[in-house]
C-alpha cells in the first residue's frame, strides 16, 4: 500500500509541495540514480573511501549508470573486480517498476510505472518517421484540474524525484535497446540539433541521434512541471550532461499551463524549449477551462513568454490549443490568437491538438473542417499552425487522456500485477 499521503488540491493558488525525502530502501542501500557525479563522490567519502578515490569511482560509476544504462556493478568493467562487491552492498541503480507495457496499433507505447513507495505514473513514446518522441511524466496526479484534460480529474499524490524523472529516459532506452556497447574512444563532440539551428552551448559531446529511436524528450506526461521544478531542473540536467545521458537542449521542451513566476527561473537554469498549454484567447473562456489562468492572466503569460531566454526565431515558443467544438475554435478566435502572438512579438508556432475524448468528458472535439479552417487563418498570418495527428487513443495515451491505469483497475488487479512482475525475476 503506497505510504505517502495525498497532496491537497490548491486550487487557483500556487500549490506547496511537501518537503519529502527518498523513500528508504527495505535492504538500506542508497539509489544512485538521478544523482549527480558530485553527489555520488559524497556518498561514497561517506561510506568509507577517501576523496581520491570517490572522486575517481563517482566518475566512472556515473559514466556506466547515464551513458551505458548500466544497472548491475558486476557490468562495470573499467571498476576493480575487489571493489564491485563493496559497491552492490552499499548502493543500488534502480529504475522505476514496469507494472503494464501498451502497445497501440500506430506505434505509440504506454508504461504503467510504479515508484519505490507504491505510487503510479505513466510515461508515452511516440514513434515518428523522423523522430522519436518520449512523453515524460514529473509528478504523480496532477493539481491543475484542466477541465479538457483526463489527467487534471486525479489528485496530486507527490512530487517525482529526479531518479524517478530520469529514470523514465532511462526505462525508455533499455526497451528501445539503444545503450551504447563496446569502447568509448573515438566519441568526439556530436551535435543533437536540427542542422539548420545551432546554440554556441550546446555542442555536446556523446553520441549522434541518428539512426536512434528515441530523439526528442517533452515534459507533457502527467503534472505541471513548473511545479516540481528543483527535480525536473536536476533531471534534465543530467539528461543534458555530455558526460550523462548526452541529449542536446534543443531536442527537449518543457510545457506549462502558465506557472509565470517560474518561466524565466526555467529558461535561465534549464534552458530547454518551452511549450505553454494557451488553449483560448479570451478569460472568459481560458479561466473555465485552464483555472491557473485565474491566478496568472493571459496578458502574464504572454508577457512571460517574451521574457523567456533564448526564445528566438530558431528556438520559437510552441502554444498548444486543443481545439473544443463551439468553445474556442472560431474564426475570432484564431484572428485573436494572431493578434495576440504579433502584439507580444513572440517567434511561436502553433500546435492545433484535435479533443482526445476520455469517459466523463463535457466537451467535443471540433469538426475537421473547422480546425482546418482555423490552421488556414493562422497560417495566412505567416504563423504555423499544424494539426497535429492524434496518436495512441486506442490505449489512451493521447494529448489529454493520461490519467494513470491505476484509476481504472481495482487495487487487487494492480497488486497482482505487481506480484506477477516479482515472481518473475525470481
Amino acid at each position: 500500500m503506497a505510504d505517502t499521503a495525498l497532496m491537497q488540491i490548491p486550487g487557483n493558488t500556487d500549490p506547496v509541495t511537501v518537503p519529502r525525502d527518498i523513500t528508504p530502501r527495505g535492504d538500506g542501500r542508497i539509489d544512485l540514480l538521478g544523482l549527480p557525479k558530485l553527489r555520488i563522490a559524497e556518498l561514497f567519502v561517506g561510506a568509507g573511501l577517501d576523496t581520491k578515490a570517490a572522486k575517481l569511482r563517482g566518475k566512472q560509476v556515473y559514466h556506466w549508470i547515464y551513458h551505458r544504462g548500466v544497472t548491475d556493478f558486476d557490468n562495470m568493467t573499467d571498476i576493480a573486480k575487489t571493489m564491485r562487491p563493496w559497491l552492490a552492498e552499499r548502493f543500488v541503480i534502480g529504475r522505476p517498476d514496469i507494472l503494464l507495457a501498451q502497445h497501440s496499433e500506430d506505434g505509440t507505447r504506454k508504461w504503467l510505472l510504479r515508484t519505490d513507495d507504491g505510487h503510479e505514473f505513466e510515461m508515452v513514446f511516440i514513434p515518428d518517421e523522423a523522430r522519436g518522441t518520449l512523453c515524460v511524466s514529473s509528478q504523480v496526479g496532477c493539481t491543475l484540474n484542466c477541465r479538457f484534460c483526463h489527467t487534471g480529474t486525479m489528485r496530486l499524490v507527490r512530487n517525482l524525484t529526479p531518479g524517478e524523472i530520469v529514470g523514465q529516459v532511462m526505462l525508455a532506452r533499455d526497451a528501445l535497446g539503444e545503450w551504447p556497447t563496446g569502447t568509448m574512444a573515438g566519441f568526439g563532440d556530436v551535435s543533437f540539433g536540427d542542422e539548420d539551428d545551432s546554440d554556441d552551448d550546446d555542442d555536446l559531446g556523446g553520441y549522434t541521434s541518428n539512426g536512434r529511436l528515441l530523439t526528442n524528450i517533452v515534459m507533457m506526461g502527467m503534472g505541471e512541471p513548473l511545479y516540481n521544478f528543483d527535480n525536473v531542473r536536476d533531471a534534465l540536467k543530467l539528461v543534458m550532461d555530455h558526460e550523462g545521458l548526452a541529449l542536446s537542449r534543443r531536442r527537449i521542451t518543457l510545457s506549462t499551463s502558465g506557472v509565470v513566476p517560474m518561466m524565466v527561473r526555467a529558461g535561465e537554469e534549464i534552458g530547454v524549449n518551452l511549450a505553454v498549454s494557451l488553449h483560448a484567447v479570451t478569460k472568459e473562456v481560458r479561466d473555465e477551462i485552464v483555472p491557473i489562468n485565474r491566478k496568472y492572466g493571459l496578458e502574464e503569460l504572454l508577457q512571460a513568454c517574451a521574457d523567456y531566454p533564448k526564445a528566438s526565431n530558431a528556438r520559437r515558443i510552441t502554444f498548444e490549443y486543443v481545439m473544443l467544438k463551439d468553445k474556442n475554435d472560431s474564426d475570432d478566435d484564431a484572428r485573436e490568437l494572431v493578434r495576440l502572438i504579433k502584439h507580444y512579438r513572440l517567434p511561436a508556432k502553433v500546435n492545433l491538438i484535435p479533443f482526445n475524448p476520455w469517459p466523463g468528458a463535457i466537451y467535443e472535439c471540433s469538426a475537421p473542417d473547422r480546425i482546418r479552417r482555423f490552421s488556414e487563418i493562422i497560417f495566412e498570418s505567416g504563423i504555423s499552425a499544424p494539426i497535429r495527428t492524434p496518436r495512441g487513443r486506442d490505449i489512451d495515451a493521447a494529448c489529454g487522456q493520461l490519467k494513470t491505469a491505476a484509476q481504472k483497475m481495482g487495487r487487487a488487479e494492480l497488486d497482482r500485477l505487481a506480484d506477477e512482475k516479482q515472481a518473475a525475476l525470481g
